[in-house]
């Protein structure tokens, strides 16, 4: 069985769809209020969830376990967040309840289906060593953990994961000047936008910035997303792309996230990188083409009935 560990944020998604972004000075009408459980995290513990399962993997039946570890506020949002995470199959026992808030985002989402994001960390910033300890505890070698940056304590875990021989894999967002001073060397899979990529290398051209992850991470494959240029992959001498099927944008808000799920789900379930590239961007094309976070994102059958085609 493989086993993957999500420590990640879980956040209430306040989304407003207004005409245009809010200015400075500027007071704006909302067109519309709509409530998402999100948190990047969370979206892509429901990804992983929905991409994983009881699966036939050459002529095996694989067993993939998602759990997500986090902290929530004691409120009722707290309690509904973690809630949409069982009701979708995840292992919920590692998500603790802290005094105060949780985290919560304020969204705008524009008609052409642009997001700018504010986002309050509450519990989510609660999360120190002892946490850590406790919840890779019951992990060993060849499972795997994913982080983002969402959450505190992230290079400590790390450091741990690596000691215990697990697979991370890591979404550098949202990119800030400690992600640097982190144990990298402890990553397996950099899941990364142009964004970041440059952040981390100095480097503005894709194929420069794929050189120098190489260069800096030569254990590691890099995985970088590049919007309506599609997708490249560098593990070593291994390179690959991928493009982006044509779809009406409506929402982009968990895009990423649905790429980082379904992308890391399809290497737990022995998927070769090219596959998992294919199945992730094609989910990826299907969440943007809705409203929301997590109930964006698509299930396996449906990415594997899709008939999108490549632009």
């Amino acid at each position: 069985m493989t086993r993957i560990l999500n420590i990640g944020s879980l956040n209430l998604d306040h989304v407003y769809a207004v005409p245009h972004f809010l200015r400075a000075g500027e007071t704006l009408a909302s067109l519309s209020l709509r409530d998402f459980p999100g948190g990047k995290g969370l979206n892509q513990s429901v990804a992983l969830a929905r991409v994983t399962g009881q699966l036939t993997v050459n002529s095996e039946q694989l067993t993939v376990e998602v759990a997500h570890a986090g902290k929530v506020g004691e409120g009722a949002d707290g309690a509904a967040l973690a809630a949409v995470l069982r009701e979708e199959g995840a292992d919920t026992h590692l998500i603790e309840v802290v005094d105060g808030p949780s985290g919560h985002t304020i969204i705008q989402v524009t008609p052409d289906g642009q997001n700018c994001i504010l986002l309050f960390p509450g519990s989510n910033r609660c999360l120190d060593e002892a946490f850590i300890d406790r919840v890779l505890g019951g992990y060993g070698a060849g499972d795997i953990l994913l982080l983002q940056n969402e959450t505190t304590c992230v290079s400590y875990a790390m450091e741990r994961a690596a000691k215990k021989g697990l697979r991370v894999a890591f979404n550098p967002s949202p990119m800030d000047g400690a992600v640097p001073g982190y144990a990298l060397e402890s990553v397996r899979w950099f899941l990364l936008n142009e964004i970041e990529g440059q952040a981390l290398t100095g480097e503005t051209e894709p194929e420069a910035i794929l050189a120098e992850m190489s260069r800096r991470f030569p254990d590691a494959a890099t995985v970088l997303t590049l919007g309506k240029a599609g997708v490249l992959y560098r593990a070593g001498a291994e390179r690959l792309a991928h493009g982006v099927y044509r779809v009406k944008v409506l929402d982009s808000t968990a895009a990423g996230d649905t790429f980082t799920g379904f992308f890391i789900g399809s290497i737990a379930m022995g998927k070769p990188p090219a596959e998992a590239l294919r199945l992730a961007s094609v989910a990826a094309s299907i969440a943007v083409s809705r409203p929301g976070a997590a109930e964006s994102v698509p299930t396996m059958a449906e990415v594997l009935e899709s008939k999108l085609e490549l632009e």
